[in-house]
């Protein structure tokens, strides 16, 4: 599995990952042939190696033309939507500047289609995270993996008066993700720089255990004494077959006050919602009340989505919210043709070896109704089925 790490010990901006990629091998002239399909004017990006505390680095210089424009999240995907870029880039470019808007209504308390893009929407950071979603689509990235972020300390001057590090937006979007500071003084953590990595990376922590075939260093604008100012990227495999190891949320609340047929809608909307899972389990609660712990898990981006949830659609005052940790198999999806048609079958896989088989339920419970036969007929054709074609490969 092809993997990047992104090493933040001097924190990440849009122009330090562009270096950084570039200097990990993206060819700069594939770049601006993809950037040029954006079909947008007045912008030039150029690579230089310079040296950062003595490490040699690229640095992405990217000069554009001075806009009055305020944009809108909707200005900025009729942008991307109506370029010539990868399908891949262009699905994960307006995922990234979806990430920042959400960020930046959550900070201005507005809703996300009102939200004025002011240095985020200029054309140079537009730039920067067409031109990553570019970057990751040409070295074919699989698996995004980071350091625990880091944002510097101080304050820093911005549009509506000085603020601390980190600056609002970038708070937010750092929920969820490990983040420390120093006494390094300034943002090194910009805006950008927070929305490509926490859209891209799910995992975050130490280098997993990969060979490595390339490493490049992305420089920053400022200059530290003793202090090398770069991103660096780590690229190379990671066992395409092992489990993965993922932090994910657990949010859980106590509920003896709510109709049965409430709770079962909302469980059904907690996975329309995005839930990795849902479950219910009795409790016996104060006044000798009994009670279900209702019990949800998640991503990190739908953690705020089904919290709301769990309030506005059960009777909770309260709930609770805390990271686990879960290994989860690498998976992936066989069809079969069995005497009651195509059934999908969920293969597990573990050090290239096949753990578990399972048919997909509804698809079988369809075929078992319609062909007038128990469920479980149909679930063992499909095991048969899939078990032949392990023997004929």
């Amino acid at each position: 599995m092809r993997t990047l790490y992104f090493d933040c010990f001097a924190g990440a901006s849009g122009d330090m990952i562009l270096g950084a990629v570039v200097a990990a091998g993206v060819n700069p002239d594939a770049l601006r042939e993809q950037l040029s399909l954006l079909n947008v004017e007045g912008f030039k990006i150029d690579f230089e190696t310079v040296a950062r505390s003595g490490l040699s680095a690229t640095y992405a210089r990217v000069e554009t033309a001075h806009e009055h424009k305020h944009r809108h999240l909707s200005d900025i995907k009729q942008i991307i939507e109506n370029s010539g870029v990868s399908d891949a880039a262009r699905t994960l470019a307006i995922q990234i500047f979806t990430r920042l808007a959400e960020a930046e209504a959550r900070v201005h308390n507005e809703p996300v289609d009102h939200v004025h893009f002011h240095e985020v929407g200029a054309l140079d950071a537009i730039v920067d995270i067409v031109g990553a979603a570019i970057c990751f689509d040409l070295l074919k990235i699989d698996r995004f993996v980071s350091s625990p972020l880091h944002v510097g300390s101080g304050t820093v001057q911005m549009a509506h008066g000085r603020f601390p590090v980190p600056p609002p937006a970038v708070a937010e979007l750092l929920k969820g993700v490990p983040f420390y500071a120093t006494d390094i003084q300034g943002e090194l953590l910009t805006p950008t720089g927070a929305a490509i990595i926490t859209t891209v990376c799910k995992e975050f922590g130490p280098i997993p255990q990969m060979k490595t075939d390339v490493t490049g260093y992305g420089a920053g604008t400022r200059q530290y004494e003793k202090f090398p100012n770069v991103l660096r990227v780590m690229i190379g495999d990671t066992e395409g077959d092992g489990a993965t190891d993922e932090r994910l949320w657990m949010l859980e609340t106590n509920i003896d006050d709510m109709s049965p047929q409430l709770l079962g809608h909302a469980m059904d909307r907690a996975f329309e919602l995005g839930a990795l899972d849902c479950y219910f389990t009795p409790v016996q609660m104060k006044k000798n009340r009994p009670g279900v712990l209702v019990s949800v898990l998640c991503a990190r981006d739908q953690k705020e989505t089904l919290m709301k949830l769990l309030f506005t659609e059960t009777t909770t005052l309260g709930v609770r919210s805390y990271e686990v940790s879960r290994r989860a198999l690498r998976r992936s999806m066989v069809r079969v043709e069995t005497a009651y048609g195509p059934i999908d079958v969920k293969v597990a896989h573990l050090n290239g070896r096949v753990v578990n088989e399972m048919p997909e339920f509804e698809q079988c419970r369809a075929a078992a109704t319609k062909a007038g036969v128990p469920l479980k007929v149909v679930e063992d054709a499909a095991r048969a089925a899939k078990r032949e074609g392990n023997e004929r490969e």
